[in-house]
């Protein structure tokens, strides 16, 4: 069994996991979805991780991570897009067998969210992918289903906080421990060879690739799980 904590995106809503969890379940595996309150001014990135942290030891037969994260039973930490900021927390701070970062904002230390997309060169390569003007439905719910999307759009609005844009990342690097940078290659808000150029300059690593928009955990949750199991394996034995 592996223990998948599952970290969602900007305003930190646990919905965004509600089909994958059945299917990390199905297959044996234990499936945490955090809460992430990203859209209280209250909270900075380190009380975010420890609302993290807390929610593992917490959930249904919540134990400590093992202290060697390379068991079978290791803890594999899932970070969508935004919730990237808090997964390279988690994983300074506890034994992680693998950090997954899902179609992610990667940081680097020091820099806020604000400053990340200049930083990165975001706008000219949207223009560069063809991608006009930012819109929700279409670059988040293109290809999730329609009754799922009504439910998502119908639900509570978690717009992330100012304080999430304005505050640096506080770590002084990334931690040292596997790492994935998984994109779906039809993500209309990250495209696939900006998140490559910002992977490799920021992480020194190269993008996987699997089907699916920013969303995929709404749009291919049975792919995404098998791809989660193969990677929770794949690192188990290296």
């Amino acid at each position: 069994m592996t223990t998948f904590l599952l970290l969602p995106g900007a305003g930190g809503h646990p919905g965004y996991w509600q089909r994958l969890v059945p299917e990390l379940g199905a297959r044996g595996h234990r499936a945490v979805p955090v809460d992430l309150p990203q859209h209280d001014e209250d909270y900075g990135w380190e009380a975010l991780t420890d609302v993290a942290l807390a929610a593992l030891h917490a959930s249904p037969h919540g134990e400590a991570p093992p202290s060697d994260a390379r068991s079978g039973d290791a803890l594999v930490v899932v970070a969508q897009s935004m919730g990237a900021y808090v997964g390279g927390l988690v994983a300074h701070r506890v034994p992680v067998g693998l950090l997954v970062l899902l179609n992610p904002m990667i940081p680097d230390p020091g820099e806020t969210a604000g400053d990340w997309w200049a930083a990165t060169g975001y706008e000219a390569a949207r223009a560069v992918a063809g991608l006009g003007p930012f819109d929700e439905v279409e670059d988040f719910f293109h290809d999730v289903p329609a009754d799922v999307t009504a439910r998502v759009l119908a639900g509570e609005d978690r717009a992330p906080s100012s304080r999430s844009f304005a505050e640096p990342w506080p770590a002084s690097s990334w931690p040292d421990v596997p790492t994935v940078v998984l994109q779906g290659r039809d993500d209309r808000l990250f495209p696939l060879t900006f998140q490559r150029e910002v992977a490799r300059g920021r992480l020194g690593l190269d993008v996987e690739e699997m089907p699916g928009g920013h969303l995929v955990a709404l749009s291919r949750p049975a792919e995404l799980a098998d791809r989660l199991e193969e990677l929770a394996a794949r690192a188990d034995t290296a």
